[in-house]
């Protein structure tokens, strides 16, 4: 069941859970603090859908929040989608497609696959989480949401092969002062526990563990989103597992068609 090893309490969770209590005032006066000095970066500029490359078909959904936006970078083409389908696209016919928002969280990518129409993608990757991790989210309630939005995934969108990445390591955000930092860090440390036990609990996931580094060079100006390294290292590290699972289910002439 979904959520299932995130109920159990530890002696270690227990302590996490005693010290988030005692230092509540500082965590918010530091989210405050935070809010008040981070730079609020726009969405960039460009497409949200196209085709790019030839080959064999893919369709392609790219779903999630800020960072599925792509804000850290001007435009579309540094971003996790332009990068992605620009890959992809030097083996495939890619048809791929942007559902982001900023501020999306669990429950939001949820509502938004159960009001859009029925459209038909191979693959999706999503980014879900941080905002889940800054707004207090249970644990469970997460994977609950990361459960059902898989369904919808399947059933409206007919994704064969859904990439569910990790919450980035939030620890080493440079616009978090500690003991903020610490803590969300721990948080987000559980939820990519609980995502990557939900991910090899379904043959049709994978777990993709964002873990590239946090130094100056590859973040935004902002010290919390992906800078255009981040970005293009996020998009061959997705890349890689969908060609990978791909080239594992093709038929022979579409594996030699790869290699070429």
């Amino acid at each position: 069941m979904p959520g299932d090893d995130s109920i159990r309490v530890t002696p270690w969770r227990l302590g996490h859970a005693a010290a988030a209590i005692g230092l509540a005032p500082v965590f918010i006066a530091q989210g405050l603090y935070v809010r008040c000095v981070t730079p609020r970066l726009p969405e960039p500029f460009g497409e949200r859908s196209g085709v790019q490359g030839s080959g064999p078909p893919l369709g392609l959904l790219i779903l999630g929040d800020s960072a599925a936006a792509g804000v850290g970078v001007a435009t579309q083409a540094e971003a996790l989608s332009g990068r992605l389908a620009a890959l992809l696209g030097e083996s495939f016919r890619v048809r791929w497609k942007l559902t982001s928002r900023t501020g999306m969280r669990a429950r939001d990518a949820v509502a938004e696959l159960e009001a859009a129409p029925p459209e038909r993608f191979d693959v999706a990757v999503t980014s879900i989480g941080v905002n889940d991790v800054t707004h207090g989210t249970g644990e469970s309630t997460w994977i609950d949401r990361q459960a059902r939005m898989v369904e919808l995934l399947r059933s409206k969108c007919g994704a064969k092969h859904i990439i569910l990445s990790g919450v980035p390591p939030m620890h080493l955000f440079p616009a978090f002062p500690q003991p903020l930092r610490w803590y969300l860090g721990e948080r987000a440390k559980r939820f990519n526990r609980a995502l990557e036990a939900f991910a090899r609990s379904c043959k049709d996931c994978e777990f993709a563990a964002l873990n590239f580094p946090m130094e100056p060079a590859c973040m935004a100006a902002d010290g919390f989103h992906p800078g255009a390294r981040a970005y293009s290292l996020w998009a061959a590290c997705v890349g890689g597992i969908i060609r990978r699972r791909l080239r594992h289910e093709a038929p022979e002439p579409l594996r030699l068609a790869w290699r070429c």
